[in-house]
């Protein structure tokens, strides 16, 4: 499939105010690299807040119905959400001259579904690790370097469950193209 398709390239262009591609930015860089780029933002903040919120729920011996896994579902879901809205507005609100109401509603806007579905490949990923690689007794702890390997490919795989999204995202205009 060409990257010329219907429906694979985003309607709006790099300005931010949807009128068209901007002269030096995104028109300028093949799509993929847009994608990649939009979905690498999204993923930052969902990283922060995942390591953030394992470390915490370790150090503070959080469960949740007696499961660290759904403290750790909570705390990683709530903590990204937090970094995730903060750097979209922060992207979001300059480019689009917004105050801080309205750039913390379309930063919102931008990132809860995004950073959903980045989510959802992660958490995903850490049921197989809890439940079949290494179930209790034998579970691997925030203290190991193998713990944070194995997070490392659940974040791979959340990279790639937030692509259509993002994809979708900047095809409607409500991310702008970066």
């Amino acid at each position: 499939m060409s990257m010329d398709t219907p429906g694979m390239r985003p309607v709006h262009g790099g300005t931010g105010e949807g009128h068209g591609p901007s002269r030096s930015g995104p028109a300028d860089r093949p799509w993929w690299v847009m994608m990649a780029t939009e979905v690498s933002h999204c993923g930052s903040g969902c990283v922060l807040g995942d390591v953030i919120s394992e470390f915490a729920v370790f150090a503070l011996a959080l469960t949740i119905a007696g499961s660290s896994l759904g403290a750790e579902y909570a705390g990683d879901y709530v903590l990204a959400l937090a970094f995730g809205i903060a750097f979209q507005y922060f992207a979001i609100a300059p480019m689009r001259g917004l105050g801080l109401k309205d750039g913390l509603k379309a930063a919102a806007k931008a990132d809860v579904i995004s950073l959903t579905f980045f989510e959802i490949g992660l958490f995903g990923w850490m049921a197989v690790m809890a439940f079949v690689l290494f179930p209790a007794p034998h579970q691997l702890m925030p203290s190991s370097a193998a713990f944070w390997l194995l997070m490392q490919v659940g974040m791979i795989v959340g990279y790639a469950t937030s692509w259509p999204a993002n994809v979708w995202l900047v095809n409607r205009g409500i991310k702008v193209p970066m």
